[in-house]
C-alpha cells in the first residue's frame, strides 16, 4: 500500500503541569510549583503521529527550523513517522500550557516559524507524489498558500484522496479534494453565518470546490455534505472525553486513512467520528505526550520491590500508572504503548506474563525470550520505571497489590471485558485503551522470520 502523506504545519506542543495551594502576593494569581513538563509533536506533527495508529506507513512533509524546538520536534516524531523537512523562516513555533489538576491556567505561545515559498525540492516533490492520500494539516503558518504545493495538490487530487482540515490563518482547499473537514466554528467565520452545521456544511460545500464538506461539531460528531445531501454521524453513546485537545487531528487522521483503505466517503467520516471520540475518551493528545522532568528511581525487576516502588509513589502522593502484556521481542508498537502509559502518570510499572504465563496464552513456542530477559529490556526504557512479573493468565492478582490510579491496555481490547477490570474499579482506578500501532506484533514478526 502507498503511504498516508500529511503535509501541513508541524508545531511544538508542550504542557507544564503543577500544583498551586497560594496566591502571590504582589498580584491574585495563583503561584504554581512546577512539577513535570511533557512534549508532543502539535500541528500537522500531531495528526502525522495520529495517522501512524491507523496505518501503517506515514510520511510527514513540513517545515522544520533548526533549533532547540525543532530539533526536540524531529526526535519525537522519527521513531514512527517519516519527516521530509521543507525550509522555514524563522524560528519553530513553541505552544506551552500551564496546567493544575488538568485545568490550563494559560497558554505561552513563542516562535514565529513560517514556510519559506522557494522551489520545492525533489525529496518534497517524490514524497507527494508516493502518496496514496494527502491530509493537509493546516495550521496557518504558511505551507498552503505556496504556489508550487498548490499546484501540485490540485494535480494530485483528481488521482487520490485529498483531505483538507483548513485553518482560518490558512489558504482555501485547491479545487477538487475529496474532503474538506472544518469545525463548527471556522465554518461560522467562513460563512460569516451563526447556522445549524448542516446548513453551515451546505453552504461551505457551495463556496469550496471540494467533493463533501463535513463540519465537525465536536461531541455531537460531524455533518457531511455530499452531493446536495447532508448526513449526521453521532459518536457512540456512553463515550464521554476527557481531553479533547486533538480531537480534530484525531478525525482528519482517520478519515484519511479510512480513504487510503477505499472506504467510501461517509464510511470514512463515520470512522472518523468513532475514532475521535474514543481518542478523547481515553485521554486525548496527552498519552502521546513525552515526559520531561527529575530522573526515574531505580527500576525494580521483581514482586516485592515492585510493589515497594508502587507504595512510595502513592505515599508522595504520585499518580500510578500499570500496564501489562507479554512484550515477547520489543517493537516499536510496545514502545509507543508504554511512552503513551507513562504520560498518563507520574510512574509506570509493566505486569510482565511469566514464561509458563506466555506459554498458557500463545503455545509452547513461546516465549522467545525468557522472563528475566524481557524485564531488563523493559526497564531499560525510559517511560518505564518498574517490573513485576506473574505467573497467572491474567493480572488481577498483581494488581489487588498494586493498586494503580490507571490501567492501560492496548485499544484492540476495546470490545473485551477485561478480567482484571473489577480488581482496579474497586481500588478506584481507571482503564484507559490506548490505540495500537498498525502493523506490529510479536505474532507477526515470528510468522514473517519464519518464513523468510
Amino acid at each position: 500500500m502507498r503511504p498516508l502523506v500529511v503535509l501541513g504545519d508541524a508545531l511544538l506542543d508542550v504542557d507544564v503541569d503543577g500544583t498551586s495551594d497560594r496566591l502571590c502576593p504582589d498580584a491574585p494569581v495563583p503561584v504554581v510549583d512546577l512539577v513535570r513538563e511533557r512534549r508532543r509533536p502539535g500541528g500537522a506533527g500531531l495528526a502525522a503521529l495520529l495517522a501512524a495508529r491507523s496505518t501503517s506507513e506515514v510520511v510527514l512533509v513540513t517545515p522544520l527550523g533548526d533549533d532547540p524546538a525543532g530539533r526536540a520536534l524531529t526526535g519525537l516524531l522519527e521513531h514512527e513517522v517519516r519527516v521530509v523537512p521543507m525550509p522555514l523562516h524563522g524560528t519553530t513555533v513553541t505552544k506551552k500550557r500551564v496546567r493544575v489538576a488538568g485545568q490550563s491556567l494559560v497558554r505561552l505561545d513563542s516562535g514565529d516559524g513560517r514556510a519559506e515559498f522557494s522551489p520545492l525540492t525533489s525529496g518534497v516533490r517524490a514524497a507527494l507524489r508516493s502518496a496514496g492520500a494527502i491530509l493537509v494539516a493546516d495550521y496557518g503558518r504558511g505551507v498552503t498558500g505556496h504556489p508550487e504545493i498548490r499546484a501540485l495538490l490540485a494535480e494530485l487530487a483528481g488521482t487520490i484522496p485529498v483531505v483538507w482540515d483548513p485553518h482560518p490563518r490558512g489558504s482555501e482547499p485547491v479545487a477538487g479534494v475529496r474532503l474538506a473537514t472544518p469545525n463548527l466554528a471556522e465554518a461560522e467565520q467562513l460563512t460569516e453565518t451563526r447556522a445549524d452545521a448542516g446548513e453551515l456544511a451546505k453552504r461551505v460545500h457551495a463556496r469550496w470546490k471540494a467533493d463533501a464538506v463535513s463540519v465537525t461539531t465536536g461531541a455531537h460528531g460531524a455533518v457531511l455534505a455530499e452531493g446536495g445531501q447532508c448526513t449526521t454521524f453521532r459518536p457512540p453513546s456512553g463515550v464521554v472525553a476527557k481531553d479533547t485537545c486533538g480531537a480534530g487531528d484525531r478525525f482528519a487522521s482517520a478519515v484519511t486513512a479510512a480513504l487510503l483503505d477505499g472506504a467510501s466517503t461517509a464510511d470514512a467520516v463515520a470512522a472518523g467520528v468513532e475514532t475521535a471520540a474514543r481518542f478523547v475518551a481515553t485521554g486525548g493528545a496527552a498519552t502521546l505526550s513525552t515526559v520531561d522532568d527529575s530522573p526515574k528511581p531505580e527500576a525494580h525487576h521483581h514482586g516485592t520491590s515492585a510493589f515497594d516502588f508502587a507504595a512510595r509513589v502513592r505515599a508522595r502522593g504520585g499518580r500510578l500508572v500499570a500496564t501489562g502484556g507479554c512484550f515477547d521481542l520489543l517493537h516499536p508498537g510496545h514502545a509507543a504503548l508504554l511512552r503513551q502509559a507513562r504520560a498518563l502518570g507520574d510512574a509506570l510499572v509493566v505486569c510482565l506474563n511469566s514464561d509458563a504465563s506466555v506459554r498458557g496464552l500463545k503455545g509452547p513456542g513461546r516465549p522467545i525470550v525468557t522472563a528475566r530477559d524481557r524485564a531488563r529490556l523493559l526497564t531499560e526504557l525510559a517511560s518505564v520505571d518498574a517490573v513485576v512479573v506473574f505467573d497467572e493468565p491474567d493480572p488481577a492478582a498483581v494488581l489487588d497489590r498494586l493498586r494503580p490510579d490507571v490501567w492501560v491496555k492496548g485499544g484492540d481490547y476495546a470490545d473485551t471485558e477485561l478480567p482484571e477490570s473489577a480488581v482496579v474499579r474497586r481500588h478506584g482506578g481507571e482503564i484507559v485503551l490506548i490505540p495500537t500501532i498498525r502493523g506490529y506484533s510479536t505474532s507477526r514478526l515470528v510468522a514473517a522470520a519464519e518464513g523468510a
